[in-house]
């Protein structure tokens, strides 16, 4: 049994006429009765009772299968246009790796727009820092993510989407508070909270790179893994910290952003992803994101 046999039985089902059933399937009458017969042979059940030798009504069994037939076509049609908005990258899952940076700025504007335009995308999300998003990329465990050059692995593709600066997080009844701009010299007695290097050492060495201009110690007193816990401190008052610009974004009470009066070093924001790895759904992703910046 081919799809043909499907199709025509289900003209000359709802034809109830050899003749105009071959006329709408645009073939001859009698290769087209040929086929019907084959149809019967091959099921063992007669479909359809001959009237005459053009007219036919459908038997019991018939009746059962036309409605048979209609749901085989109906789920092939679902199948097939399931399968190709796969190949286009419209439908399927889509796995995301960020940093905790991202989330304050970046990263909400970017899925809510992608899934404006591509509801039938399902994202699942993964807060990861930069380098455990480079081996999730190489373990097939995320698709794509965001995270901040430079990166350890040569072989991942990124394109840096978004720049941020270094500012200066106080307690808002801070004695410095009242300056518009502060030195990192203004903070050589001040205890600083940190995190950890391993979490973002990119992050981590470019916040150093401050103090080591100005041949200055860091007086690092406090570490803290998550950066809203860092500006937790800060509003009670345990010490200052120095973070990127978009944790401006973090509206926590008791707490004040300065601008540094030295240049600072610019934080990179990067889409990665694997080039060898390339599906259509993380391209329709990546020329989103691009249209997007």
């Amino acid at each position: 049994m081919e799809l043909r046999h499907l199709r025509y039985f289900i003209a000359v089902a709802e034809e109830l006429h050899f003749s105009k059933a071959a006329e709408r399937l645009h073939i001859a009458q009698p290769p087209l009765s040929q086929q019907i017969q084959q149809l019967e042979a091959e099921i063992g059940v007669q479909l359809f009772h001959r009237k005459t030798k053009r007219q036919v009504q459908l038997t019991e069994a018939g009746k059962v299968f036309l409605q048979e037939a209609y749901q085989l076509l109906v789920q092939l049609e679902t199948a097939v246009a399931l399968t190709q908005r796969i190949g286009r990258g419209q439908t399927g899952q889509l796995k995301i790796g960020f940093t905790s940076l991202v989330i304050y700025d970046l990263l909400p504007v970017i899925l809510r727009q992608f899934r404006e335009q591509f509801p039938q995308i399902e994202l699942v999300l993964r807060e990861l820092t930069t380098s455990q998003q480079e081996q999730a990329l190489r373990d097939s465990q995320i698709h794509v993510g965001f995270a901040h050059p430079p990166l350890e692995d040569d072989t991942i593709s990124y394109q840096c989407i978004h720049t941020q600066t270094l500012v200066v997080a106080l307690p808002s009844n801070h004695l410095l508070a009242q300056t518009e701009y502060i030195s990192v010299q203004n903070l050589l007695d001040e205890p600083l909270i940190m995190f950890p290097r391993y979490l973002a050492p990119g992050l981590y060495d470019r916040i150093m790179s401050l103090f080591h201009q100005g041949n200055i110690s860091p007086n690092i007193t406090q570490e803290a893994i998550q950066m809203q816990t860092i500006i937790g401190l800060v509003s009670a008052g345990i010490g200052v910290a120095i973070t990127p610009s978009s944790l401006q974004n973090l509206q926590r009470s008791g707490v004040i952003y300065r601008p540094l009066v030295e240049q600072v070093p610019v934080i990179e924001t990067a889409v990665i992803w694997q080039q060898n790895n390339l599906t259509s759904l993380v391209e329709n992703f990546l020329q989103f994101i691009q249209r997007l910046i």
